[in-house]
């Protein structure tokens, strides 16, 4: 739901752009302004929001299962590994250390690769180089 708030919103920004408004005085079809115009301005927010909401489904799973919430411990998880380490943070801190590094470098891997395709894919971006 917010990523298809966030596509509206954006569509209905851009909407009201003026090389939006320009293309319709030249009578350019709706769906050449749509693919052409509108579309490549309005990619880099929806994969940076889909990026982050990868990352938060992935917290949000880890928190769950390591609160007991999430999924039951004979499948593995980073929450589940995690909490069952906790009780031995003292004599094997690796066993907890572990998979919150991974679950780190993993949130952070996804931040960072939406970030790349928000560079990558925003025109403006790319017309200052």
């Amino acid at each position: 739901m917010g990523t298809a708030r966030l596509v509206r919103a954006e569509f209905l920004s851009l909407r009201e752009q003026d090389y939006v408004m320009a293309a319709r005085s030249q009578a350019i079809p709706e769906m050449r302004i749509i693919f052409q115009h509108i579309v490549p301005n309005a990619i880099a927010p929806v994969l940076v929001s889909a990026t982050i909401g990868v990352a938060t489904a992935i917290l949000t799973e880890s928190a769950l299962s390591f609160l007991g919430f999430g999924v039951q411990p004979p499948d593995a998880t980073w929450g589940n590994i995690l909490s069952d380490g906790k009780g031995y943070i003292f004599d094997a801190p690796w066993l907890t250390f572990t998979p919150g590094f991974t679950i780190l470098f993993v949130v952070l891997a996804f931040n960072l690769c939406g970030e790349g395709l928000r560079e990558a894919y925003n025109p403006k971006l790319r017309q200052q180089r």
